[in-house]
């Protein structure tokens, strides 16, 4: 394209403001360097660059004009490290964090089969229920479960979770079945980490705090305090699926269900373009789809 003759070389040469060094920068010689700036101040009708025996120095126009060469370099430049991205395979290490139920029952497993699959891929993976700090800790990705805080950071939601409100069939025959959100307040509720359980009604998001004995931390826990019958609990659908399979729990309030929310994928902005990240990222999405 002749709009784009010599912006390359120009913005090189400011910047080392040398012909040689511009020209062994681009890998091009230094009388093409040279014809190419020329051909585009002849293009202007301006004069970009003084040139003297010894120092090359911009004009208050190629000054001006710099400032936006310098986006359009960058501009081209990061399209061609996106082709070239599209290509690569996958290598290096991944640095990614979990929640920890999650992190060791779904994600750890599909990651020892991207492991598999991409031989030059190395893994460190960190499983916290704490949200770290995908920057100042240096990750390329986090898994995140729920609704997302607003960040600067890049999401892409990976698959659906169901919440339920279960108990085991033993504590139901001995205390009931509730059948409205006002009746959890007569029952013994298992807590963790989330002060409110959340339902729908008719449209709308309502909110209940429960009480009870017990609050514990761990999802693991409180399933096994409703499996023993210590009271209702609410909990995603990745730790009761088998559960209700069985029929050792049984999901109470479905009609009042709250809608599906995400787990998610979020990584940096300058993490995008990896291969590593954006192939891993295809991966699980595919997977726990």
């Amino acid at each position: 394209m002749k709009q784009w003759t010599g912006i390359s070389e120009f913005v090189a040469v400011a910047d080392h403001h040398s012909f040689t060094k511009a020209a062994k920068q681009l890998g091009i010689s230094v009388a093409q360097v040279s014809r190419n700036i020329a051909e585009l101040e002849q293009q202007l009708a301006i004069k970009l660059l003084y040139r003297t025996t010894r120092n090359v120095n911009l004009t208050e126009e190629g000054s001006l004009y710099l400032q936006h060469c310098r986006h359009l370099v960058s501009s081209l430049e990061e399209a061609n490290r996106t082709l070239a991205n599209l290509k690569a395979t996958p290598r290096g290490l991944i640095k990614l964090t979990a929640p920890v139920f999650y992190g060791e029952t779904r994600i750890a497993p599909l990651l020892h089969d991207f492991l598999k699959l991409y031989p030059d891929t190395e893994l460190d993976l960190q499983l916290s229920n704490n949200k770290l700090d995908l920057i100042q800790g240096g990750f390329d990705l986090a898994i995140r479960l729920g609704t997302l805080e607003s960040s600067s950071l890049i999401a892409r939601k990976l698959a659906s979770r169901t919440q339920y409100v279960v108990a085991s069939p033993a504590y139901l025959a001995e205390h009931g079945i509730p059948l409205t959100i006002d009746d959890l307040a007569a029952h013994q509720c298992l807590t963790g980490t989330v002060a409110q359980w959340r339902f729908s009604q008719q449209g709308k998001i309502l909110q209940f705090k429960p009480q009870g004995r017990i609050n514990c931390n761990s999802g693991v826990a409180l399933l096994d305090a409703a499996l023993k019958g210590l009271g209702l609990v609410q909990l995603p659908d990745y730790y009761l699926q088998d559960k209700l399979q069985s029929g050792e729990l049984v999901a109470v309030l479905n009609a009042l269900r709250q809608p599906d929310d995400g787990i998610w994928a979020i990584y940096p902005q300058n993490r995008h373009l990896s291969a590593k990240v954006r192939v891993l990222v295809d991966f699980l999405a595919a997977k726990l789809a």
